[in-house]
């Protein structure tokens, strides 16, 4: 009976500690990018600088959207072009938020930053501009244009208190 004492009078001192210790982590983030390259769009026509998702993309947006499903984004952003538009939906009403568009050639990042610090964010992009998003996340030139036929790179840029880190992995 004793030892039954002791173990839980020991649960009661751990369990709120670790519990603690785990908020305090939380706490420490700042903000968290998740950035994508658009599904994959139609090459039936060559002249459309705007294709629509062939199907595939289609399904490979909504198996985004059941990827993201544990996390609450705050904010998902995509370029004005159907195809990123059509990746980001899914994402973004399964969030119930709107998507909000970008100009990666006229893009602060700065501004971008400040105005999503402590959110988690979605961003849709290109297989040349998402690369370089992560780029100026980090402020480092880690990551290279993704080649055309790569629609599953994920890359993850976290900010926290004591600074930023990044990992890109592929998601089938």
């Amino acid at each position: 009976m004793k030892k039954i004492i002791f173990i839980l009078l020991l649960s009661l001192i751990v369990f709120p500690s670790c519990k603690e210790t785990i908020q305090k982590q939380d706490e420490n983030v700042i903000a968290t990018y998740y950035l994508i390259r658009h599904a994959e769009k139609d090459r039936g026509d060559k002249n459309n600088r705007d294709p629509h998702l062939t199907s595939f993309g289609r399904q490979r947006a909504e198996n985004w959207k059941k990827h993201f499903k544990g996390i609450d984004f705050d904010a998902v952003y995509s370029t004005n072009y159907n195809r990123t538009k059509e990746t980001a939906t899914p994402t973004a009403n399964a969030n119930d938020l709107v998507v909000h568009f970008y100009d990666p050639s006229d893009f602060k990042i700065e501004e971008f930053i400040e105005k999503t610090k402590g959110q988690t964010v979605l961003i849709v992009g290109h297989s040349n501009t998402t690369p370089k998003f992560v780029n100026s996340l980090i402020n480092e030139d880690k990551y290279k244009d993704i080649e055309d036929h790569n629609n599953a790179n994920l890359y993850i840029v976290t900010f926290t208190k004591v600074g930023k880190t990044s990992e890109l992995s592929v998601v089938n």
